[in-house]
């Protein structure tokens, strides 16, 4: 049941902030707690999305899951949807929107709602939710920073 909310202002464009984020084969060379990504298909639509299903592997402190997500792709309209498919949640959808900003660079908000099955992970994520929230979001402005600074 945690969520997590935040619109940021970056100073790079929604474009390319949404190329970062649709680009989750590279999750784990970057995003805190990610130890794999595997791509299992991408499937483009006639309404101009793409359908992109995807492992990633968590690993944190003494736990390892694996869980599968189908993520929706939307270029156009400069977002990413994504919902759970399997592993240790109970559910999980997350949404990314990239707008251009007047300045030149770009807003991107972000909101995740979750909950793990297990009643360990979900007191343990309970007490660093936001922390770790924070950090995630850190890291994909670390990426930008490191990829279009």
């Amino acid at each position: 049941m945690p969520t997590h909310s935040e619109t940021r202002h970056l100073p790079y464009t929604a474009q390319q902030m949404y190329d970062l984020v649709a680009d989750v084969g590279r999750y784990p060379e970057f995003l805190p707690w990610c130890a794999a990504a595997r791509i299992r298909s991408e499937t483009p639509r006639p309404d101009g999305a793409t359908v992109m299903e995807a492992d990633l592997v968590i690993s944190f402190k003494v736990f390892r899951e694996r869980f599968g997500s189908r993520v929706v792709l939307w270029p156009e309209a400069m977002k990413i949807d994504t919902e759970y498919l399997d592993g240790p949640f109970r559910y999980m959808k997350s949404n990314w929107a990239f707008a251009e900003a007047a300045d030149g660079g770009c807003d991107v908000s972000f909101f995740v709602d979750f909950e793990f099955r297990n009643a360990i992970l979900r007191k343990i994520i309970g007490v660093v939710f936001n922390e770790a929230m924070q950090r995630i979001v850190r890291a994909f402005e670390t990426r930008a920073r490191a990829l279009y600074g």
